[in-house]
């Protein structure tokens, strides 16, 4: 028995075990003694953590899956919780313990996993796993770039962020019509912002739906002072302020 790849769930699964085994020995598994893998589909990746000194739970979807999971891996089945991760009350499970992300993410979700992750940040210390390697590229990337945008400050502005390498279409079933990428993300050791975090999230998201605009223009509906735009960082335009300059940004704003 297989697993059927369904489109409407963006699922492509791994077949190539030497990537898997490479995705489960990113995270260093240590000062938490859980690990959490999204979507994962019929356990290559799976069979991997649980040869780590870790206990293992899997969040799943899609029945089939959790089927195949529960008569493959008994010594999983009762750690396989059958839900919607962004919907999910992950607290229902761990309570207020730590806890490691991992997995091949549903490339359709993939951004919102991440703004998942972003919210219980404080439970979470590591975060790795396989995107489209345009989003984990995006994801990394510093100011200046491209592909710098509100993904790369929001993320970054709470974990260090690493692109670890990139995967071929071809290790998947089906296979996806882009490269993938691997990236690991590990938390800060300050991990909450000296500034207003909503107002921080609503400057780098305004700022960045005109990123060709300087500041000054792109973020007029946050009904700046006069006094407040003749600052010389109102003449940048998004993509060119570092994660650490989107905060004094905000503290700017904040104190206006």
């Amino acid at each position: 028995m297989s697993v059927k790849a369904k489109k409407h769930l963006g699922q492509h699964f791994l077949k190539d075990e030497n990537i898997a085994r490479k995705i489960a020995d990113t995270l260093s598994y240590k000062n938490y003694n859980h690990v959490l893998e999204i979507g994962p589909g019929m356990g290559v990746l799976t069979k991997y953590l649980l040869e780590k000194d870790i206990t293992t739970h899997v969040i799943e979807i899609d029945t089939e899956s959790v089927d195949y999971l529960k008569a493959n891996y008994l010594n999983l089945a009762d750690r396989i919780i059958e839900q919607d991760f962004l919907k999910y009350n992950l607290k229902d499970i761990f309570n207020d313990e730590p806890f490691a992300i991992i997995g091949n993410f549903p490339y359709n979700i993939s951004s919102q996993i991440v703004f998942k992750l972003l919210e219980i940040r404080q439970q979470v210390p590591e975060f790795s796993g396989m995107f489209q390697k345009e989003v984990a590229m995006r994801i990394c990337s510093k100011e200046g770039s491209k592909a710098y945008g509100i993904l790369s400050v929001l993320t970054q502005a709470f974990y260090n962020a690493n692109y670890l390498f990139t995967v071929p279409p071809s290790v998947f079933n089906p296979p996806p019509k882009v490269d993938s990428g691997v990236l690991l993300l590990k938390r800060k050791d300050n991990y909450t912002l000296p500034c207003d975090e909503k107002l921080f999230f609503k400057v780098v998201k305004t700022g960045f739906q005109q990123r060709r605009k300087t500041l000054r223009n792109s973020l007029k509906t946050l009904n700046l002072s006069d006094n407040l735009k003749a600052n010389v960082i109102f003449d940048k335009r998004p993509e060119q302020l570092s994660v650490l300059e989107f905060i004094e940004l905000t503290l700017l704003i904040e104190n206006d």
